[in-house]
């Protein structure tokens, strides 16, 4: 009997043993990599979970920030599975709450014949205009891809995240935003760049840390990198500054940032470089004119005052920023106290109709590539931004689960148990970058699939061609309106497929 018992512990010993070895050799699952045998137990549950979900409290649209059903849709899209769901929505459409509609036409776009623009096997959805083209910068460019990443720093993210996402954004043939934290050697596998300019100047900056133009131009000449992001607000923190702690300033990180070793690294809450709007546009123009490149602007949206003195200024002086990018109040790749993730700055429907409304009062809308940040990386999502507006959307959380991300919502403390927001060298080796870059080149090609999809289900050919006519809200009560009426858009505004030198109809 002892024999016998003593036989079953070894091969249960065995067989566990060799589900360890698996794991820990296997690339495809980051979790299994880092937590073998136990980490089978959250895939376990997740299989599950429609049916345990039956007597478990939480459904499908419960969980936040994003929802069970908007992770599957991500997680199905990067890894090539079907990503559409069956026996109907899980949405209690008779509870109105703002619901919003897309209406479709009964006479779809038709999908271009095989060598038409269009037709290709990556969705190719070009932004419909020239960045940089209104201010007649030597680069100007219009940008191959309506879907890019977001701006998420070498250091916030891992080095085995940061170039799967590089790695990704090449395959897709879309933009990667650097962050703040400067351009690092996983930024260099293929992904053309946005470089962000942030409160810290990292990368850009003297050894006092003021900003350096001569730092800048050797930075951008010897990277990929086809426009510049000013930040001056994000989000998940607007009005605030940020901090590295010493502990995560390793030499690598360091040396991309222009920052000494092992010393916490602080980006303070507003630029020295300039402190007003004449001193901005005076800033973009200075750094246009020595890269030649387009230069614009990211923030979140509180008082409207400077987006007004903005437009006075530009439409004046004849310049300002090539684009802006406007982050609503629930973007959220960085950490932040919880009253300002929650109460500071408008969310992103609210903040972009007010500041574009701004700029089409004045004329200056179709002079600007708008882009759209916070919760867009949807299609239905996408749509709606481009229907307020958006010439681009950037997506950032969505696309860290793109290559992993389980929503641990741990990006804060360093401890991410899938290797995307960590420093550590334990969790980051489960991340393999090469294997998740096609996760991540999945995901955007799919997603500009389906809004190109959507936006021909409305009758039009890109999604730029949407108007706010083509989505109606749903309020309390059944009453509805055209998103026109609701966030007070004149006629005329958007102008969707206005021929000129910086659109392309």
């Amino acid at each position: 009997m002892r024999k016998r018992t003593r036989r079953i512990a070894l091969a249960s010993l065995a067989s566990l043993a060799a589900v360890v070895g698996y794991d820990v050799a296997q690339r495809r699952k980051a979790i299994l990599r880092n937590f073998p045998v136990v980490g089978h137990f959250r895939y376990l549950l997740e299989g599950f979970g429609p049916e345990l979900r039956q007597y478990i409290v939480t459904s499908n649209n419960e969980e936040r920030p994003f929802s069970r059903d908007q992770r599957r849709w991500i997680k199905n899209s990067s890894e090539g599975q079907p990503n559409v769901f069956g026996f109907g929505t899980d949405d209690e459409v008779e509870a109105v709450d703002n619901l919003v509609i897309i209406k479709h036409s009964p006479f779809p776009a038709p999908v271009p014949a095989e060598g038409e623009p269009g037709s290709g096997p990556d969705f190719e959805v070009p932004a419909a205009k020239t960045m940089g083209a209104a201010h007649d910068r030597k680069h100007a460019f219009r940008p191959a891809s309506m879907v890019n990443i977001s701006g998420m720093s070498f250091g916030a993210l891992s080095p085995p995240a940061v170039e799967a996402l590089n790695r990704g954004a090449a395959i897709a043939g879309c933009l990667q935003n650097t962050g703040e934290g400067g351009i690092s050697p996983y930024h260099r596998h293929g992904g053309e760049l946005i470089f962000q300019i942030g409160t810290g100047y990292f990368a850009c900056r003297d050894e006092e840390g003021r900003f350096s133009l001569e730092r800048l131009r050797e930075t951008v000449e010897g990277a990929p990198v086809r426009a510049i992001e000013i930040k001056l607000s994000q989000g998940a923190k607007p009005g605030l500054g940020g901090l590295l702690p010493a502990a995560k300033v390793t030499p690598e990180i360091a040396e991309c940032r222009g920052v000494p070793v092992g010393v916490d690294c602080v980006s303070p809450p507003s630029h020295s470089a300039f402190g007003d709007v004449d001193g901005l546009i005076e800033f973009v123009e200075q750094v246009a004119g020595v890269t030649g490149l387009p230069v614009g602007i990211k923030s979140a949206v509180g008082e409207l005052g400077f987006w007004e003195e903005l437009v006075e200024r530009m439409a004046a002086t004849g310049g300002g920023p090539d684009f802006i990018t406007i982050d609503g109040g629930e973007g959220g790749t960085g950490a932040a106290p919880l009253a300002f993730a929650d109460h500071v700055s408008l969310p992103f429907k609210l903040a972009f109709a007010a500041a574009y409304s701004t700029f089409a009062r004045a004329g200056l809308a179709e002079d600007v590539v708008f882009i759209g940040a916070g919760r867009l990386g949807f299609p239905d999502a996408a749509l709606f931004a481009s229907a307020l507006g958006c010439d681009m959307v950037n997506v950032g959380r969505e696309a860290m689960m793109s290559i992993g991300c389980i929503q641990a919502q741990r990006c804060h403390t360093g401890g991410c148990p899938a290797g995307v927001a960590t420093q550590s060298r334990w969790l980051m080796r489960g991340l393999d970058a090469q294997l998740k870059s096609s996760q991540a080149a999945n995901y955007i090609v799919n997603l500009r699939a389906e809004l190109l999809a959507l936006a021909r289900s409305c009758g039009v050919s890109h999604p730029a061609l949407v108007t706010p006519d083509h989505i109606e809200v749903v309020s309390e009560r059944y009453g509805h309106a055209p998103l026109r009426e609701v966030f007070g858009y004149e006629d005329g505004w958007p102008l969707p497929g206005v021929a000129g030198p910086d659109r392309e109809g």
